[in-house]
C-alpha cells in the first residue's frame, strides 16, 4: 500500500463530513550522512497562476554528488511528492541517487510539506510553472533559490548541472540542465505538467498516475469518445477516495500550515477555488457537473498530450482503484501515436496495494535487485547520461501467478506490441458465459435503488488493503444479473481490459434519460474469481461503472485493464449490478432485464 493510501485512509472519515458540509514538517539544513554526497534545504521563490501574479514559496532539498562541480558536472533528477507527501519522502532516495552521479532536487509541491500556496491537482499554470522555475534553478538562474521562507538570504547560482544545447523543441534555452524527472502518483501527473510548458526536460517517468481526473475520479466506462478514457457522459463519483483527498488537503496539510499562509484556508480550505463546490455537488447528485469536468480535464495530461515529446517511461499499478491500468494505456497509446519515445510497465503495485518482491526501489539502486528499478535507471542513463543500456521490451506486466526469488524480473511477462493477446469470445446465456452462443436465451430482470445507495459488501476502496479479513465481496438478492463459465480445464490467463457488449431494458430510465445524466441509467460491471469452494472474488477490486445515454440502443463496457489467471478448477463470473459501495448510483429506482443471446458478448484479452 503506497504512503497516499495510508494517509487517504486515515483521512477518509474526516473527508466524509467535510463533502457533506461542502505531512512533514519542513526540512531544515541537514548533514550528509556520508562524504559521498551532501544535502542541503532550500526555499525557492517562484510565480505561477495563468497570469503570473501568485508568488509561492517552495521548498526542497538538493542532494549533489560530493564530486560535482563545475569542471566536473552531473545531470539532475527532480522529483516532487504523491498527494498528501512531502520532500521528506525522498530522504532515502536523495543519498542513493547522488551517490549514483545525479543531482536530486526533491520538493514539496505546492500545498503541501511547508510550500505555500494552494493544491491544483498539478495544473500546468500553477503547478508545471513552478517545477519549470525548479529546472530554471538547476540550470544556474539567479534569483530563485534562498535560504530563508522569506526570501532574504539568496544562494549562488548553480553550476554543477550539465548544460544542453537546445531542449525537446529543437532550440536553445537560456538555463537548460540535462535532467529527467521521477515519482507516482500525484508526484508523476507533475512531470507530464513541466513537460508540457518546459521544453528543457529531457526525460520523464510518471508512475500510478493518471490520463484524465474525469476518468479518475468520476468514470463512465461506456460511451467512448474514442480518445483514451475520455467518455461522452459524466460517470460515477468515487466517494471515499474524494472523501480522502478532502480531508488530506484540506485538513492535515491546510491546517498544519496554514499560520505560514492564512489565505489557504477560504473560501476552499488548501484547494482551488472550485473544488470545494464540486466535491459537495457531486455527493449530492452523483457526478461531477460539466464545469468541474472542465478544471479536472484542464488538469490532465489528456488535454495537452501533442504537447509531451520527450521519451516517457510509464509505470501503472495491477491493485489501483484510483488509477487503474486504462489511464497508462492511453495514455501510452497517444503517445505511441504522436511517434514519442515511450514504454509501459504494469506493475502489482498501486494505491491499492503493496509491491511484489524485487519489484522497485528509489533508495537502493544495486543493479540485478529491482525489475522496475533497473528499467528505470536503464532508461535516466541512457538519455541523461547518455549511456548505452538495454531499454526493455515495449510492455511487460507482473504474473502473480508465477513463483520466484530475489529480482520480480522472472514474474515480467513482456511484449514489444500492445494490446497483447488474443480476444476470447464468451456469450451471455440466460445464467451462463459460453464460448458459442446460445440457442435459447434467458433474461435476468434487477432493481436499482432509490438514492444511489448501495447493493453490494465490497470493501471501501481507500480502506481495502487495510482489513485484518477480507470482506466478502457479495450482492443483495435481486440488485444483480450475473453469468458463469464452466469449470476450467486450463489456466486462463487474461492481460488487458475486458470489453462487455451489452443491451438492456429499463422503461423508466428511457423516460428521463432525455433529461440528461442525472435521468439516465448506472449500473456497475465487474468479473469474479470463483474458487472451487464457492468463494467469489472481485479482480483486484475492479469495478467498471457506466452511466448509460441510451437505454434502448446496445452499449459497450470497456472494464479496468486485468492480470489475473483464472486457475483449472474455477469458474469466471461476470456481474452486472444496480449499486456498489464504492460509488454513488442511480438517484431513482428503476427495474433492468437483461436478455441474453448472440449480440451480449465479454470479450477477455487472453495470453499463453
Amino acid at each position: 500500500m503506497t504512503r497516499l493510501s495510508r494517509r487517504l485512509a486515515a483521512a477518509t472519515l474526516a473527508g466524509a463530513a467535510l463533502v457533506a458540509a461542502s505531512g512533514a514538517v519542513p526540512g531544515t539544513t541537514a548533514q550528509a550522512a556520508t562524504a559521498a554526497y551532501t544535502v542541503q534545504t532550500l526555499h525557492f521563490a517562484v510565480t505561477v497562476g495563468p497570469n503570473n501574479d501568485t508568488p509561492c514559496d517552495i521548498v526542497g532539498d538538493l542532494y549533489l554528488p560530493a564530486t560535482a562541480s563545475a569542471a566536473n558536472p552531473v545531470p539532475a533528477v527532480l522529483a516532487t511528492n504523491g498527494f498528501g507527501g512531502s520532500k521528506d519522502d525522498f530522504a532515502s532516495d536523495g543519498p542513493a541517487f547522488a551517490e549514483d552521479g545525479y543531482a536530486f532536487l526533491a520538493y514539496s509541491g505546492l500545498g503541501f510539506g511547508g510550500s505555500t500556496c494552494k493544491i491544483t491537482l498539478d495544473d500546468p499554470d500553477w503547478d508545471g510553472k513552478a517545477g519549470s522555475q525548479l529546472v530554471s534553478y538547476l540550470g544556474g538562474a539567479p534569483g530563485i533559490a534562498y535560504l530563508d521562507a522569506a526570501h532574504t538570504e539568496p544562494v549562488a547560482p548553480l553550476d554543477v548541472i550539465v548544460h544542453d544545447s537546445r531542449g525537446s523543441d529543437g532550440l536553445p534555452h537560456a538555463y537548460d540542465p540535462r535532467v529527467g524527472m521521477i515519482g507516482g502518483s500525484y508526484g508523476g501527473e507533475i512531470q507530464f505538467a513541466i513537460a508540457s510548458i518546459d521544453p528543457r526536460v529531457d526525460v520523464i517517468e510518471p508512475s500510478i498516475t493518471w490520463n484524465n481526473l474525469n476518468y479518475s475520479l468520476d468514470p463512465n466506462n461506456t460511451a467512448s469518445t474514442g480518445t483514451g478514457v475520455d467518455s461522452t457522459t459524466p460517470g460515477a463519483a468515487k466517494l471515499f477516495w474524494a472523501a480522502g483527498f478532502s480531508a488530506e488537503g484540506a485538513v492535515l496539510d491546510g491546517g498544519q500550515y496554514a499560520q505560514n499562509q492564512p489565505t489557504r484556508l477560504i473560501p476552499c480550505p488548501n484547494f482551488a477555488d472550485w473544488v470545494c463546490p464540486a466535491l459537495a455537488n457531486a455527493a449530492v447528485t452523483g457526478t461531477v457537473d460539466s464545469a468541474s469536468a472542465q478544471q479536472l480535464y484542464h488538469a490532465s495530461v489528456a488535454s495537452y498530450l501533442p504537447r509531451i515529446r520527450i521519451p516517457t517511461l510509464l509505470l501503472q499499478g495491477e491493485t489501483d482503484t484510483l488509477f487503474n491500468l486504462n489511464e497508462a494505456t492511453a495514455t501510452y497509446q497517444a503517445l505511441k501515436a504522436n511517434k514519442v519515445p515511450v514504454k509501459m510497465i504494469w506493475q502489482l503495485s498501486g494505491h491499492s496495494g503493496p509491491a511484489a518482491p524485487g519489484e522497485l526501489s528509489y533508495s537502493d539502486l544495486t543493479p540485478g535487485r529491482y525489475y522496475e528499478t533497473d528499467r528505470i535507471m536503464a532508461w535516466l542513463d541512457h538519455y541523461l547520461k547518455g549511456a548505452d543500456t538495454d531499454l526493455g521490451p515495449n510492455f511487460a506486466y507482473f504474473r502473480d501467478w508465477v513463483n520466484y526469488t530475489g529480482s520480480a524480473a522472472p514474474a515480467y511477462g513482456s511484449s514489444n506490441q500492445f494490446p497483447v493477446g488474443t480476444p476470447t469470445r464468451y456469450y451471455l446465456g440466460s445464467s451462463a458465459l459460453t464460448p458459442t452462443a446460445p440457442l435459447v436465451s434467458g433474461s435476468q430482470t434487477f432493481v436499482t435503488t432509490t438514492g444511489g445507495l448501495p447493493t453490494s459488501t465490497n470493501p471501501i476502496d481507500v480502506l481495502s488493503s487495510l482489513a485484518p479479513t477480507p470482506v466478502p465481496e457479495a450482492d443483495a438478492p435481486g440488485t444483480y444479473a450475473s453469468w458463469d463459465t464452466g469449470t476450467l480445464s486450463s489456466p486462463l490467463n487474461v492481460v488487458g481490459s475486458p470489453v462487455l457488449h451489452l443491451s438492456v431494458s429499463d422503461p423508466a430510465a428511457a423516460l428521463t434519460q432525455a433529461a440528461g445524466p442525472l435521468g439516465q441509467l448506472v449500473l456497475f460491471v465487474r468479473l469474479q474469481d470463483v474458487a472451487p469452494d464457492g468463494t467469489a472474488s472481485d479482480i483486484r477490486a475492479m469495478i467498471a461503472p457506466v452511466r448509460i445515454p441510451d437505454v434502448t440502443a446496445p452499449f459497450t463496457v470497456t472494464m479496468p485493464g486485468i492480470v489475473h489467471q483464472f486457475a483449472p478448477g474455477h469458474r469466471l463470473r461476470l456481474i452486472v449490478a444496480g449499486g456498489s459501495t464504492n460509488y454513488r448510483g442511480d438517484l431513482a429506482s428503476s427495474t433492468v432485464t437483461v436478455t441474453g443471446g448472440a449480440g451480449q458478448t465479454l470479450d477477455l484479452p487472453t495470453v499463453g
